[in-house]
C-alpha cells in the first residue's frame, strides 16, 4: 500500500482533502435537513424542563408558555408515535 502512495504524483493530497471536505459538507447538510424535518430546532424546548413545582420561580407569562410548549410536545410525540406505529404496521 505504501508503494501505491509513493507512485502518485506530487500534489495528490489536496484532492483527497477536497473529497473529504465535500463529504463532510454533505453530511452536515443532511443532518441539518434531518433536524429541521424532525422538529429538532425548537427554540421553546427550554420550557419543557419546568413542571408545576416551578410555578413560583416563573412569571405568569413564562408559566403559561411552558404549559403550552409541554402540551404541544406531548401532541407532537403522540403524532410521531402514531406515524411510527402506522409505518411498522405497513411493514415499511
Amino acid at each position: 500500500m505504501s508503494n501505491f502512495f509513493e507512485t502518485l504524483p506530487d500534489g495528490w493530497t489536496i484532492y483527497l482533502w477536497l473529497i473529504i471536505g465535500a463529504m463532510i459538507i454533505l453530511a452536515v447538510i443532511y443532518w441539518i435537513r434531518w433536524g429541521a424535518q424532525n422538529e429538532q430546532f425548537d427554540e421553546d424546548i427550554k420550557y419543557v424542563i419546568f413542571d408545576e413545582k416551578d410555578r413560583d420561580k416563573m412569571t405568569p407569562e413564562e408559566y403559561d408558555k411552558s404549559r403550552t410548549v409541554i402540551k404541544s410536545q406531548i401532541e407532537s410525540r403522540k403524532r410521531h408515535l402514531a406515524e411510527d406505529a402506522a409505518r411498522h404496521k405497513l411493514g415499511v
